[in-house]
C-alpha cells in the first residue's frame, strides 16, 4: 500500500496511471487547491493543518510509505483548518510556510519521519520522466549559449535552499527574469517585450533540495510559453527533473528551433 500526497499540475495524474497499470494498493491524500482528485473512490481532503487526521489515515490503511507529487502551495492560514497535532506544529508551518512550498512539505516530511513514515522519491513509479544528460532536439546550444548557462547555473546555485527559484532566463549574459512563487508560467509571460531567439530557460534543483520531492517540471505549456516568449533552449539537470510529453515537446521544439538540453 502506498500513500500518494497529491498537489496540482498533471504530473500526479501520471503517477496513478502508473500506479493503476502495475496494481499496485494505493489511496490519495488530496491536497490540490480544488480538490481535483475527488472522483477517485481512494482519495481523501484532508487540511494540510490536519497532521494528527493525515497521519491517523496512513496507519489505519498500514501504509509506510508516501509519495509526493504536484504542487502543493502554502497554506491560506485565514481559512486553514486544523487539528489538535497541526496546532502543535502551528508555529512551525507559519515559519515553513514563509520559507516558500519546499519548506511546507520538508516540515510535513519530517512529522512523518517522526512517525516512521518513509518518504519515496517522486518518480518512483515513472522513472522514464527524468531525462538523462543529453541533447534531445536537432538544435543544439552555442558557445555563448552555453557561458549563458554556466552563468545561470552558478547563479541558481548560490541561492537559498529555501527560495522559491527552482527556474531563470538568461539572455545574451544577463539574468533578466527569476522565478517567484507564482511560478514558471507567470516568469516567462512576463518577458516584455518578447525576446528574439535569444533566452534560454534554466530550471534547476534548489540548493539542498530533498531530491524525492518537488522536482523541477516542464510539460508542452512550458515550451509553447518559450516559443511565445522567443526563448531559444531549455536547460534541465541530469536525472533531477521531470519531463511531461517528452515526444510532443521534442517535436514542437524541433519544429520551431528551440533546444532542450539535460546538463
Amino acid at each position: 500500500m502506498i500513500c500518494l500526497i497529491l498537489g496540482d499540475t498533471d504530473f500526479p495524474k501520471k503517477i496513478i496511471e502508473n500506479i493503476k497499470i502495475k496494481k499496485i494498493k494505493y489511496f490519495i491524500i488530496d491536497l490540490s487547491k480544488k480538490n481535483i482528485f475527488k472522483k477517485n473512490t481512494n482519495s481523501f481532503r484532508i487540511s494540510i493543518g490536519q497532521f494528527g487526521k493525515m497521519i491517523q489515515l496512513i496507519k489505519d490503511k498500514k501504509c509506510k510509505k508516501v509519495l509526493f507529487a504536484g504542487k502543493i502551495a502554502k497554506p491560506n492560514f485565514s481559512s486553514l483548518r486544523m487539528d489538535i497535532k497541526g496546532f502543535f506544529y502551528l508555529s512551525k508551518i507559519i515559519k515553513a510556510a514563509k520559507l516558500g512550498d519546499a519548506a511546507v512539505i520538508k516540515l510535513i516530511i519530517n512529522i512523518l519521519k517522526k512517525e516512521k513514515i518513509d518518504v519515496i522519491s517522486s518518480v518512483s513509479f515513472n522513472p522514464e520522466l527524468s531525462l538523462k544528460k543529453g541533447n534531445y532536439t536537432k538544435i543544439k546550444p552555442s558557445l555563448k549559449d552555453i557561458n549563458d548557462i554556466k552563468k545561470g547555473k552558478n547563479y541558481l546555485n548560490k541561492i537559498n535552499g529555501y527560495d522559491y527559484i527552482q527556474g531563470l532566463i538568461v539572455s545574451d549574459g544577463v539574468i533578466i527574469k527569476k522565478e517567484n512563487y507564482m511560478g514558471t508560467k507567470k516568469m516567462i509571460q512576463s518577458i516584455k517585450p518578447k525576446l528574439n531567439n535569444e533566452g534560454i530557460l534554466i530550471k534547476l534543483p534548489k540548493k539542498k533540495q530533498d531530491l524525492r520531492i518537488d522536482l523541477p517540471t516542464i510539460g508542452l505549456d512550458t515550451i509553447k510559453d518559450c516559443k511565445k516568449a522567443g526563448l531559444k533552449g531549455v536547460i534541465m539537470k541530469h536525472k533531477q527533473n521531470i519531463f511531461l510529453d517528452k515526444e510532443a515537446c521534442i517535436k514542437f521544439a524541433n519544429i520551431n528551433k528551440i533546444f532542450i538540453n539535460i546538463v
